[in-house]
């Protein structure tokens, strides 16, 4: 066999694989946006451009068996070829893509993070997690109920639109701090999302996490709202509260009962040492709670994975199929009920850390492990302050090429943006010795695909710092989504993007069917989704 000739693997293939316990990772090399549109269910996305960024968090084991997919195959060689490069070993192809996966009779679905929005419908369903829609809750209001609304998302998303006088409090932090916004047992609490899986999600959270007062979820979260005519807050932050003595011992005990019900162990130093030693099982070691905690100390080569997200997008965060995942145990409490969460995903094999009250500590922001594609030598950077002389004097193109959503809220005064996957179909299209300067988030994407330009004989260059440094620099931006040049080919378009009302509520009643709708389609998948949920198994 030579070295670019890769094992391709039948959809009958795959789908044996998936029915055992051995790690696996479905690997699908699609832009976010596309992928979204059709997909395995147990696929994990990590875009070709992007595999350097991400691949080592999704499948840190070099050995681990990785099956690519895309649409139709015809993208695989060229993602088996890269990762190789990246030094992965045991690479196979998925003949036909999603559309042979479909062809063979096999179910696909639309959507991101589809199976943890699953498993919050399925729980609704069979934990018959209780609910209230937006006229009641805003009647309650109105009338002066004893209640408190939580916002189960992050507070980035928040702080972009929130119920009026919710509080934010990420789903992994609600049984830990509850007590303190609603010490009086008899306070309705409602957690309410942008939708419906963080809604229900942080409610059956707080249920399982035994706390004495009435719960719910909002229907439909933010989105029911809007439909309703009523609206959002913006701008808003509020402050995490701390818990108390009393309510952090009452937290920790349910927190210890629900560890025991949903069988998550706790593991000592040797044998956390023995599982990084182990080099046959991939080890995920993960820090799940907020980012100023971490920052302000963590355990050396822990990720950060806030809870609530860890939970909403696991997909995000681990990438191989059963393997061992171990949270860090800080508190007690929040690691126990993320923890029971990831057991009910069914796909991976849990534990929990207990950190020693000595233990050695990094301090600073998450940081990732960039994969060099040997192939591609860097390309030449330009400072920020240089890019409007080039923009001038040798009439320059800029291309923004990380997020259309980030690009429509502020970019670089005169770029355009595209997403990887079609950059090098406009660069080609561009008047013959154009200098192209790429920009991303951080720099570093762009880097990356201006190297690939270059291979292919453009005068590509990325702008060093990339946007980050562009906005510390306070020069010219924009805004507005006129500069797309890819549609939403990187990341899926969302209702609360839509500038027109219908074409918003539309989008809204779409989604919200489609998440209904996931508990039927799972049933088509023959048990593919291996869920667990606890609330039944008591």
């Amino acid at each position: 066999m030579s070295q670019n000739t890769f094992p391709v693997l039948s959809p009958a293939a795959l789908r044996e694989r998936l029915s055992t316990r051995n790690e696996i990772a479905v690997i699908d090399v699609r832009e976010a946006g596309l992928f979204a549109e059709k997909h395995l269910l147990l696929a994990v996305n990590a875009p070709l451009w992007r595999l350097g960024q991400r691949i080592d968090d999704l499948v840190p084991r070099r050995s681990t068996p990785i099956v690519l997919v895309d649409l139709d195959g015809s993208a695989l060689q060229v993602a088996a070829e890269k990762l190789q490069r990246l030094g992965y070993t045991e690479l196979s192809i998925l003949e036909g893509g999603t559309l042979g996966w479909e062809a063979a009779g096999y179910e696909v679905f639309t959507g991101d993070n589809v199976p943890s929005k699953a498993l919050g419908e399925v729980i609704e369903v069979q934990a018959k997690t209780p609910h209230i829609d937006v006229a009641t809750l805003r009647a309650k209001l109105q009338a002066g109920e004893n209640l408190v609304i939580v916002d189960g998302r992050t507070p980035e998303e928040f702080y972009n639109f929130s119920l009026p006088g919710a509080h934010s409090v990420p789903n992994a932090e609600l049984p830990y701090r509850i007590r303190e916004l609603a010490p009086d047992p008899k306070t309705l609490v409602v957690v309410n999302c942008a939708g419906r899986t963080r809604s229900i999600i942080g409610a059956q959270t707080l249920l399982d996490a035994g706390i004495p007062n009435p719960v719910v979820s909002l229907q439909d979260g933010t989105m029911a709202w809007l439909l309703a005519g009523h609206e959002l807050k913006h701008g808003r932050r509020t402050a995490l509260p701390e818990p108390g003595a009393q309510h952090l011992e009452a937290a920790r005990e349910k927190a210890r009962a629900l560890s025991q019900r949903s069988g998550v162990k706790t593991i000592d130093d040797a044998q956390l040492a023995a599982f990084a030693q182990d080099d046959s099982r991939n080890l995920y070691r993960l820090d799940i709670r907020t980012i100023d905690e971490y920052r302000s100390g963590h355990l050396p080569g822990w990720r950060w994975a806030p809870g609530g997200q860890l939970v909403q997008a696991t997909d995000a965060y681990v990438g191989t199929l059963h393997a061992r995942v171990v949270l860090a145990d800080w508190d007690g409490v929040r690691a126990h009920s993320t923890a029971a969460w990831l057991v009910q995903l069914g796909a991976y094999e849990v534990y929990l850390y207990q950190p020693a009250t000595q233990a050695a500590l990094e301090t600073g922001d998450p940081a990732y492990r960039l994969l060099h594609d040997p192939e591609y030598p860097a390309a030449p950077t330009v400072s920020v302050h240089d890019v409007a002389g080039l923009q001038q004097s040798a009439h320059a193109q800029v291309f923004d090429v990380d997020h259309n959503h980030a690009y429509g809220r502020r970019h670089i005064s005169g770029a355009r943006f595209v997403a990887p996957s079609r950059v090098f179909d406009v660069v080609r299209n561009l008047k013959s010795g154009t200098p192209v300067l790429l920009t991303s988030r951080d720099g570093v994407l762009a880097q990356i695909l201006a190297a690939a330009l270059r291979a292919q004989g453009a005068d590509a260059r990325s702008i060093l710092g990339g946007n980050r440094a562009w906005f510390e620099a306070e020069l010219p931006t924009e805004t507005g989504r006129e500069g797309i040049l890819s549609g939403h080919d990187d990341w899926p378009f969302t209702g609360y993007l839509a500038t027109d009302l219908a074409e918003r509520d539309h989008d809204f009643r779409t989604y919200l069917q489609w998440e209904l709708d996931l508990v039927a389609q799972l049933e088509k998948t023959g048990g593919e989704a291996p869920f667990k949920v606890l609330s039944q198994a008591a």
